[in-house]
């Protein structure tokens, strides 16, 4: 008898089956968000301290996403396990702090033996669980039914759906909380200084750009020899063109120097403010590099004159540095 439960139709039937499941579990909390829900966006809201994730096993994985998710969206929160809570790690929690307590019984043994001292904290409990009778659900304040109606596990046993269905819920507590606070895309970035996005919406202009020697400028009326120069001496592929009264009049680019070249012969007798670009592409220094990007991608330039308030060139800015700093 030959077994067909490996080949790969049986595989691809297996996982679309396991999907449509834990898609129809994630549905069907949608109408089961009441409000037990606002209230504990209401208690959160209201914390003074931080939110205290906690569950065991499969539930505790979940909550230690759920508690870095909120985290990293503007509601301080950090995980504690239940077993080590009951020996001593419960001093990590405050009265001002509110307990997220998951799991899909209801009736966990190392969460449920956090009960009597959470009351004599006095510290708000809001629970998730898959059981809206059971003693959990029935000592918080707020409960987050979290319930399926049958794991994806062909065996109906394997946490799966409940777990899928928990975290889209601790997801959806974030997000409203992210939302009823404001929070903004730079508020996310200060809590990921480290990370890509960090760096696109943190770093200005003024922190990655060439001042001081390194600001490539020569005067304007100067002979076009000095400009090539300094272009080369800086390494750039540009140099600022500067007025009399210091401020930026132009630019000379490695481009402008291709142009230069197809419509003139002798290029001994000639000025650099013949045949600079003006005014010039520049930027302020306390712009995010991140708009800088957008500014030399939509003007296919690879460098940008920085200027002050008065028009003064006080940096250089190239493509290079942009990507040096990844903010591309």
């Amino acid at each position: 008898m030959t077994d067909d439960s490996s080949s790969p139709d049986s595989l691809l039937a297996s996982a679309k089956r396991t999907l449509r499941l834990e898609q129809q579990a994630i549905g069907a909390l949608v109408e089961r968000l009441d409000g037990d829900f606002e209230r504990a966006c209401e208690l959160i809201l209201a914390c003074r301290g931080r939110v205290i994730v906690t569950g065991m096993g499969k539930s505790g994985h979940i909550g230690t996403k759920i508690a870095a998710t909120l985290a990293s969206t503007g509601t301080p929160s950090f995980f504690v396990h239940p077993g080590e809570a009951s020996h001593g790690d419960l001093g990590m929690i405050t009265p001002g702090d509110v307990v997220l307590a998951l799991s899909n019984s209801g009736e966990t043994a190392e969460v449920t033996a956090l009960l009597p001292l959470l009351k004599r904290l006095g510290t708000p409990l809001i629970s998730m669980t898959g059981r809206p009778g059971s003693t959990l659900a029935c000592h918080a304040e707020a409960h987050l039914d979290a319930g399926v109606e049958r794991e994806a596990c062909p065996l109906d046993l394997a946490p799966t759906s409940s777990t899928t269905a928990a975290l889209a819920l601790g997801d959806a507590l974030a997000v409203a909380l992210l939302e009823s606070r404001g929070f903004t895309a730079e508020d996310f970035a200060l809590s990921h200084p480290g990370g890509s996005l960090g760096k696109r919406l943190l770093l200005k202009v003024s922190d990655l750009m060439h001042q001081g020697s390194r600001l490539p400028g020569v005067a304007l009326g100067s002979p076009l020899r000095d400009a090539l120069l300094e272009i080369t001496h800086q390494g750039l592929g540009f140099t600022c063109v500067i007025d009399a009264e210091g401020r930026l009049a132009g630019v000379y680019t490695d481009g402008d120097l291709r142009r230069t070249l197809d419509q003139f012969n002798d290029l001994s007798a000639l000025t650099v403010d013949q045949v600079m670009t003006t005014p010039g592409k520049r930027i302020s220094p306390d712009i995010l590099a991140a708009e800088a990007v957008r500014l030399m991608e939509d003007n296919r330039i690879t460098a940008l004159a920085v200027v002050d308030d008065d028009g003064r060139p006080v940096g250089a800015l190239h493509m290079h540095d942009l990507l040096a700093s990844g903010v591309i």
